[in-house]
């Protein structure tokens, strides 16, 4: 393999953060290194790593995953594991892509023939093992960050008939994209205590789309506070959610799982979780059944896979959080090709976040490999990650590409005090 020539990153609508890397033979691989609301740290990172990796033969990846690791004396949290994301999926990219552009030349029979690509297996789940899956289940979102705001996007949905409740519109949008499975916040902001009768529109929303035939994961987002999170936990558990995701924010294990103890519901978590020693003590204190690492906050391939080989040791299925982009995504569909314990994917297509134009579809040449057909994607069959990146239209979208910035709820509370997003 030919040493690293450039590493570039472009910043692109709505808040995305790809990584592109060349080497010295032409050959190329993306990478997303997208940390909503934290672009301009996490470039800095990327500047820092460019200036030390450019050189660096491309094929040694796990050398330059450890090296980021291991050396930088401050390691782990979102920034670093974010950009170290972008750099190690371009790597694997390139090493699938590369392998495919230039095979050896061999002598057979007394001459010299090209060997066929096919025999270099080079889809990146082909590079982990194998697949043990032709086709992955997915789900997407309904609504925005308040469970409310179903309500500005109604004007874009298709009108159904019989009259449905606001939810069960979104729903059967969904439904009628392919999807089986959605998932919607739980509550607005809450207070520390609030009155009980804020959780009782979960519940309500929850029964809206069961009553449609289809399954929901509920997302507390860790903006639950202990004394609420127990309550609503067992108001929703008679209508049977999916999952519910961040029940309390991930820095309290000994409460999520005395939750999880206490609720038959299964907890999944994992978004704000950065490495294999991040998960540990939760699979330790068994305080998690569905785990969510998002593949561009957890250094890319190289850690996602390994964190599902450590969650199956604990019977815990592997759920990749991914609002992200198509690149995010793509990796995260290879590793989960060949991932064992894998339960479902997270798809950002149509989510709240993707406004100005730009959508899961924008910026590849191949959107169809997103094509959801009765709650499932293909797995792509392409090189590399599987995805035709739209060199064009990523340089052009990121001149003059604005950060990305989240207002959270802001000064929510009754006495102007911060909630959690």
């Amino acid at each position: 393999m030919a040493p690293i020539a450039s590493i570039e990153y472009f910043r692109v609508p709505p808040r995305w953060l790809f990584v592109k890397i060349t080497d010295s033979l032409g050959h190329t691989g993306w990478g997303e290194a997208s940390l909503e609301g934290h672009t301009q740290a996490v470039e800095g990172c990327l500047d820092a790593y460019r200036d030390r990796y450019t050189g660096w033969d491309a094929d040694e990846i796990e050398h330059i995953w450890q090296t980021t690791w291991r050396l930088g004396f401050y390691r782990g949290g979102p920034v670093f594991m974010s950009a170290l994301a972008g750099i190690d999926i371009a790597l694997w990219d390139l090493k699938g892509t590369a392998l495919c552009s230039s095979l050896p030349d061999v002598i057979h029979g007394g001459s010299a023939h090209h060997v066929p690509a096919r025999k270099m297996n080079v889809p990146l789940y082909q590079l982990l093992g194998g697949k043990v899956r032709n086709k992955l289940k997915v789900y997407a979102w309904i609504g925005g960050d308040r469970p409310d705001d179903v309500a500005a996007q109604a004007h874009v949905l298709p009108r159904l008939k019989p009259p449905l409740s606001l939810t069960q519109l979104h729903s059967s949008a969904r439904k009628a994209q392919g999807f089986t499975t959605i998932k919607m916040n739980a509550t607005a902001d809450l207070g520390w205590l609030d009155s009980p009768s804020a959780l009782l529109p979960a519940v309500e929303r929850l029964r809206a789309v069961k009553a449609l035939g289809m399954d929901a994961g509920v997302d507390f987002h860790g903006r639950v506070h202990k004394p609420m999170a127990k309550q609503l936990a067992f108001a929703l558990a008679p209508h049977c959610p999916l999952f519910i995701e961040e029940p309390l924010l991930s820095e309290h294990i000994t409460g999520i799982a005395a939750l999880a103890a206490q609720t038959t519901i299964p907890i999944a978590l994992g978004e704000r979780l950065h490495s294999r020693w991040d998960v540990r003590p939760f699979l330790e204190a068994n305080a998690v059944d569905i785990l969510q690492p998002d593949i561009a906050h957890v250094g890319g391939v190289s850690e996602l896979r390994r964190i599902a080989a450590m969650a199956e040791a604990y019977d815990v299925a592997v759920a990749p959080h991914c609002p992200l982009g198509p690149i995010a995504l793509a990796a995260c569909v290879q590793v989960m090709a060949a991932t064992p314990n894998f339960a479902i994917q997270e798809m950002s297509l149509g989510i709240h976040y993707n406004v100005g134009g730009a959508d899961l579809t924008s910026y590849v040449c191949n959107p169809g490999v997103w094509d959801v057909r009765e709650g499932y994607i293909a797995l792509m069959e392409g090189v590399g990650l599987g995805i035709e990146v739209d060199e064009g239209e990523v340089r052009e979208r990121a001149v003059g590409a604005e950060a990305w910035v989240s207002l959270g709820f802001g000064m929510g509370g009754p006495g102007g005090e911060v909630r959690e997003w």
